[in-house]
């Protein structure tokens, strides 16, 4: 009997995982975010491991997986048909993707493989965000770092799209993301009929969605968009402040509504302007990049290391002067961060959160640019929480609290490097908060970017991380 009760205990474990885990993708009711067929709340917590199927074998991608599920990531983006000398360098084990370069062959042996690393991921609760093919193999263009074999026509991508749609449309662990870091200007109809094909082969049971180069949004193509079930942009790593806060602003006021995000913004540890003699970026500029894109209304971010997203390794030529291999980067100090970005907005009501950028005064400069967000409704005092993110802390800053109807409020200062939470007060609302230069901001606590979490007080929100004591 006790033998049967382990049995059974074990039974439910295993149950209860795929129930909470095994979960198809879908838009929300009010068109902002993703929620899975449960309707649970979604955050898209993406890694950049466009590489991985091409240069890791097998044991190697389990560790990447494991330690991004242990980090809180929930999607990793990679690539089929991959970026670097992909159609003709083979992978660790000797595998090309497609025989003779053609989509309408693909190397069986190649695509065993990536069965296993969607299953393996399905295991550590991680959701696939595969590119079919990255787009130099669709555009007949010259690059100047990788090669550029063309190999698709319309007909061509419709049956790739479809062989591909049929084999994993029971993986529930599963997007798709067409475009590959270009536009589709002039190659419409191979992208459109793509998604056609992996429409019908999965016979919708995934979502879809375009990878555009870097400064580009998706929804600046409407012929495509329309196609779309989110919308993606890729505000890039050309400067060191690019303020993609303005991209997702104009995205998410586009009709119809769609969910929005940057699928790619400032990598950790990539040379700025792409030239390692102007130095590297680190971990600020990758985190101001990502809490921009989600105060501003994205329903999630990805995050990027300039040695992971290649994963570099001594056996495949470099890009862009890597400052590490792929597995001394997967624990780079911005890979650590994301969990505290995804807890933090979880904390709080997360389908109901709407931009607010007019709740910070007073001016902003570009660099330093404060974002609030909250949850309600656009133009009405509603709200239950606000939350504020300062790239720099600045004492002459005031937060206007009046969108909140309660009469008093509890003030919460965040940091966004490791997690904590200081309580700072419960106080009157009287509409607006000043942000007071005596808060417990010290120099050994690092910095400069602060997030202030503001509640009604008779909503009992728990603290926004882990409390400080």
């Amino acid at each position: 009997m006790k033998s049967f009760h382990r049995f059974f205990f074990v039974l439910l474990v295993l149950v209860s995982n795929y129930c909470v885990h095994s979960q198809y993708l879908e838009v929300s009711s009010n068109k902002r975010y993703l929620v899975t067929d449960n309707k649970k709340p979604f955050f898209w917590m993406g890694d950049t491991g466009w590489e991985l199927l091409h240069k890791l074998d097998t044991r190697e991608i389990k560790t990447y997986l494991s330690n991004r599920s242990a980090k809180g990531y929930t999607v990793i983006q990679t690539v089929l048909l991959a970026e670097c000398d992909g159609l003709t360098i083979p992978t660790p084990e000797g595998f090309l993707p497609l025989d003779g370069l053609n989509p309408e062959t693909p190397n069986v042996n190649y695509f065993n493989k990536v069965d296993k690393v969607v299953e393996m991921a399905a295991q550590y609760g991680l959701y696939m965000a595969l590119l079919p093919t990255w787009g130099a193999h669709v555009e007949d263009k010259p690059h100047g770092l990788f090669e550029n074999l063309h190999v698709f026509t319309p007909a061509s991508a419709f049956n790739y799209g479809k062989f591909l749609g049929a084999r994993y449309k029971n993986n529930w662990n599963v997007l798709w993301i067409v475009g590959g870091d270009r536009t589709p200007d002039g190659y419409e109809e191979i992208w459109t009929q793509m998604i056609k094909g992996l429409r019908e082969g999965s016979q919708n049971k995934h979502l879809v969605s375009y990878h555009p180069s870097g400064g580009n949004s998706i929804a600046n193509y409407p012929k495509i968009a329309a196609q779309l079930d989110f919308y993606m942009l890729q505000s890039g790593h050309g400067n060191l402040v690019t303020p993609n806060y303005k991209m997702i602003q104009h995205d998410y006021e586009i009709l119809p509504v769609k969910p929005v995000m940057d699928s790619e913004p400032m990598y950790e540890d990539i040379p700025i302007a792409f030239n390692s003699s102007n130095g590297y970026t680190t971990d600020y500029e990758s985190r101001r990049a990502m809490y921009w894109s989600v105060f501003a209304g994205g329903f999630g971010v990805t995050y990027g290391n300039n040695s992971v997203w290649q994963m570099n390794r001594k056996e495949y030529p470099s890009v862009l002067d890597p400052l590490q291999t792929w597995d001394q980067a997967i624990d780079s100090k911005g890979s650590f961060q994301v969990a505290f970005l995804k807890k933090l907005m979880l904390s709080r009501p997360f389908t109901t959160r709407i931009p607010d950028k007019d709740l910070v005064m007073p001016y902003n400069l570009e660099a330093d640019f404060k974002l609030a967000t909250r949850d309600g409704n656009p133009g009405k005092k509603d709200a239950t929480y606000i939350m504020s993110y300062h790239p720099v802390f600045e004492s002459w800053t005031s937060i206007n609290t009046s969108v909140i109807a309660a009469k008093k409020i509890r003030i919460w200062l965040f940091d966004p490097r490791n997690g904590l939470a200081y309580f700072l007060s419960e106080q009157p609302n009287t509409g607006s908060y000043k942000v007071n230069a005596n808060s417990p901001i010290r120099k050994t606590m690092g910095g400069p970017d602060w997030v202030f979490v503001i509640d009604a007080a008779d909503s009992n929100y728990p603290a926004p991380g882990k409390v400080n004591q």
